[in-house]
């Protein structure tokens, strides 16, 4: 049995993606799963943690009961209490309990992968209840896994793979969410362009064209006479993307042209993750 042509790439992306992460983690000494990510709030244990959790929840296991503790400052809604439960429950297992855990649940959901047969547009379990798509569930898990992969290289020092199969699909992703972030967020004006200019290991120049409504599309030719342009590398557009890094923290690392309070006004909503 093979996976839908449609799911291959999203499930080539997270093996990719959850091997590396296997590879960093199973050599750490104890005091290494205490380090602090990029994730707000989380350590190098609670990311992975994060990514066993979910991936249990789509092998259909039922979620953990457990009740949070009041004072974790990371947790402000009802979204951020359901991704802490599966983390929290883990927060005082021992580095050899992580990594069994970790290497049994990647054998479980590549079992599953092998054998599945249903089509991209199955209806399957979401986050908070949600019903989803087999494609959606596929595409945010390769797409979260990358991204929490790159959380851990930053935490332990270990740089790379910023232009695997992961990277590719959160490139996507990401740039599905910029023309709302221009054209609604920001309100960029009616009629205009915002050209999007990205080098390094992954690199793409977007244009978001904003109608005479105020709808934003997507396109790849460049404008003539953009209302604002902004070139950044790929490692920082993700990681402003990913809410790992204020606009002011990077801010040597964006170059802005055009309507300077319009390209502010992108950088201050270009976070996607809640």
């Amino acid at each position: 049995m093979s996976l839908h042509p449609t799911l291959q790439p999203y499930a080539d992306a997270w093996t990719h993606s959850v091997d590396a992460i296997s590879e960093m983690v199973q050599p750490l000494p104890e005091a290494e799963w205490n380090r602090r990510t990029p994730c707000p709030g989380w350590s190098v244990r609670d990311v992975v943690s994060h990514v066993i959790g979910l991936d249990c929840e789509l092998l259909g296991d039922p979620r953990p009961i457990h009740s949070l503790p009041r004072d974790l400052f990371h947790v402000a809604n009802e979204h951020q209490r359901y991704m802490e439960m599966q983390v929290d429950v883990r927060r005082h297992h021992t580095a050899p309990e992580m990594t069994a855990e970790l290497e049994y649940t990647v054998i479980r959901r590549n079992r599953q992968m092998r054998n599945e047969n249903r089509e991209p547009g199955a209806t399957v379990r979401g986050p908070m209840g949600t019903e989803i798509t087999l494609e959606h569930a596929y595409r945010m898990r390769a797409f979260d896994v990358w991204v929490h992969e790159q959380d851990l290289r930053t935490a332990l020092g270990r740089p790379g793979n910023l232009d695997s199969p992961g990277a590719h699909v959160t490139r996507d992703f990401l740039l599905d969410a910029l023309p709302k972030i221009v054209a609604k967020d920001a309100d960029a004006p009616r009629s205009s362009a915002v050209v999007f200019d990205v080098h390094g290991p992954v690199e793409f120049l977007r244009t978001i064209r904003v109608d005479i409504q105020g709808r934003g599309t997507l396109e790849t030719a460049p404008a003539l006479g953009p209302v604002a342009s902004l070139t950044l590398d790929w490692e920082t557009y993700v990681r402003l993307a990913c809410g790992r890094v204020t606009p002011e923290a990077v801010a040597d690392r964006v170059k802005t042209d055009g309507d300077q309070e319009l390209a502010e006004a992108i950088l201050r909503n270009f976070a996607v993750t809640p």
